[in-house]
């Protein structure tokens, strides 16, 4: 297997949905807390990257196998396995050792800092493998959406953050004597989960935009997405309202100053992600608007990534 086939086996242009909410949580942890962590940053990285691009190999090796239609809307060319002739063998041993290496920069990472980082990253990585993987993957059910918005773009941001303060009050799990005891700081939990629901409303809509481009497709190859229970005009309105969402989030960081006043200007990007809603609205095609999606995540959370970096450097300064 070349590079080449690499890169399009694990889809690596998508890892920007990964990237850009640890990026996001980075620079938060750096504005609102003051710290920042080497070790922790690259090892959480690469357990990142590692499981990311484990569940899309999973996830396009679970396609090859199970799908009834192998011909006429792209299959040939959109799956690598089949466009390069991949061996099943050497999809597998990807996908080993992508795991591999995701398990031991994750425990790295775990001995790093501390017990909260084992659950949280043990929680998402069986996430991320059942989201692909098992007899009924996540991404092949209604809640989709929910557990790729919800984990990439909530709990990254938030993991992201605590590598950097985990020995702060920010949320401590102890064990003593058979007797769990948990404490955490609830306003700035919250405040973290506010400034990561852009990221988490993008990611929950390249998969609903992806999903909705693919009604007949997942009808005929038996994946039960969202968009086919509830409809494509209601998966629209979803669709719309859930960037609404994101930005709203924003606006009460604000208000409440939780958020550096330069991020006000990460609002403007609502009149390109609004262009973008409007003409997805009007044609829902995978190979030319279904990118409108993966657009509207990346101009809206680099925006507001940027933003937040600069009030880093102008603090600093």
């Amino acid at each position: 297997m070349n590079v080449k086939s690499f890169f399009k086996l694990v889809e690596i242009q998508t890892k920007v949905a990964s990237v850009i909410p640890f990026l996001l949580g980075t620079a938060y942890a750096l504005y609102r807390f003051g710290s920042f962590r080497p070790v922790n940053f690259l090892l959480m990285l690469a357990s990142l990257l590692c499981i990311d691009m484990a569940t899309t190999t999973i996830n396009n090796y679970l396609d090859f196998k199970r799908a009834n239609r192998k011909y006429g809307y792209g299959y040939e060319s959109h799956n690598a396995i089949v466009r390069d002739k991949l061996s099943e063998s050497s999809v597998i041993a990807v996908i080993c050792i992508l795991l591999a290496i995701a398990v031991i920069t994750g425990f790295f990472l775990f001995l790093n800092t501390n017990i909260a980082v084992l659950i949280l990253g043990a929680v998402s990585f069986i996430i991320g493998v059942l989201y692909s993987f098992g007899p009924v993957p996540i991404s092949r059910t209604p809640f989709g959406e929910v557990f790729s918005g919800g984990f990439m773009g909530l709990v990254i941001p938030f993991i992201a953050a605590y590598i950097h303060v985990y020995d702060g009050n920010l949320l401590n799990i102890a064990i003593r004597d058979g007797i769990l005891s948990i404490s955490a700081d609830i306003p700035e939990i919250i405040y973290i989960i506010l400034i990561s629901l852009p990221a988490a409303a993008g990611i929950a809509n390249i998969m609903l935009a992806n999903n909705i481009c693919d009604i007949e497709d997942d009808i005929e190859n038996k994946r039960y997405t969202l968009p086919v229970y509830v409809g494509k005009n209601v998966s629209l309105i979803i669709f719309e309202l859930t960037y609404y969402i994101g930005y709203l989030a924003l606006v009460v960081l604000l208000i409440l100053g939780a958020a550096p006043v330069v991020s006000v200007l990460a609002l403007a990007t609502f009149l390109p992600v609004y262009r973008n809603i409007s003409v997805f609205r009007k044609e829902q095609i995978k190979s030319s608007t279904f990118v409108l999606s993966v657009k509207n995540f990346v101009i809206a959370n680099s925006a507001l990534v940027l933003t937040i970096a600069a009030a880093v450097i102008i603090n600093y300064l």
